[in-house]
C-alpha cells in the first residue's frame, strides 16, 4: 500500500513539474518582451508580418526562391535569393501589399540560385558567433540588436542610439567569417522614452 502511495505521488508530481517548466519559459519570454524596445503590439505585429509574408511567398513561388522575412517594428527585411530581378521586385511588392501593411521593406534579395545547406549552416554559425561576442563585449544590451546573416553578410536591426549602433557594427565586423555588415537600424536618443534604461527616472519638464 505504501509503494502504491509513492507511485501515485510521483504521477501527481509529473504534471506539476511540467507546469513549472512552462512557467519558467513564460517568465523568460516575458523578460525578453519587457527588455524589447518595441511595444508589445509591435512585437505581435512583427510576428504576424513574418508569418503572413512567408506564407504568401511560399504559396506563390514554392521552392523556386529562398527568402527569409524578418520584421522589426513593422519594417521588413528580405534576405535570400531570387532567380531574377523581376521575381525579386514581385516579392517586395507582394510584401508591401499585405493587409497588415509594413512601414517599409529593405529588399536585400540576391539574384542567384538558392544557397546550399552548407552556406546556410555557415550563416547560422556566424549569427551565433556575433551574438556571443555581443554578450562578451558588454557595450550595449544584446537584446536590442537583431542579427540576420545571409551569404556571410550580417544585417543588424533594432531601435538603438548612435553609440549602440557603432558598438554593434564594430563587434560584428571584427567577427570571424563576416564579409560585410549592413545597418537596418532605427535611431533614438538616450534621453528618448524608448531608449532610456529600464527603471530610469523620467526627466522633469523644463530640465
Amino acid at each position: 500500500m505504501k509503494t502504491m502511495s509513492v507511485i501515485l505521488a510521483a504521477l501527481l508530481a509529473l504534471p506539476l513539474a511540467g507546469c513549472v517548466e512552462m512557467a519558467a519559459v513564460g517568465l523568460g519570454a516575458a523578460a525578453l518582451s519587457y527588455e524589447d524596445r518595441r511595444t508589445t503590439g509591435a512585437q505581435v505585429e512583427d510576428e504576424g508580418l513574418e508569418l503572413r509574408a512567408a506564407n504568401r511567398i511560399g504559396e506563390r513561388y514554392g521552392s523556386k526562391v529562398h527568402v527569409n522575412v524578418t520584421s522589426f517594428n513593422r519594417f521588413v527585411l528580405l534576405t535570400g535569393e531570387a532567380p531574377d530581378q523581376a521575381t525579386k521586385a514581385a516579392i517586395e511588392k507582394l510584401v508591401l501589399e499585405l493587409p497588415s501593411k509594413p512601414r517599409g521593406v529593405s529588399n536585400e534579395l540576391r539574384v542567384a540560385g538558392s544557397s546550399s545547406l552548407t552556406a546556410r549552416s555557415n550563416d547560422t554559425l556566424i549569427t551565433g558567433k556575433v551574438k556571443a561576442r555581443f554578450l562578451d563585449a558588454k557595450k550595449f544590451n544584446p537584446l536590442h540588436v537583431k542579427v540576420v546573416t545571409e551569404a556571410a553578410t550580417v544585417y543588424l536591426m533594432g531601435i538603438v542610439t548612435q553609440a549602440e549602433a557603432s558598438a554593434a557594427v564594430e563587434v560584428t565586423r571584427t567577427t570571424g567569417g563576416v564579409a560585410k555588415v549592413v545597418k537596418v537600424f532605427e535611431y533614438c536618443q538616450a534621453t528618448d522614452e524608448v531608449c532610456r534604461p529600464r527603471g530610469a527616472a523620467k526627466p522633469k519638464a523644463g530640465s
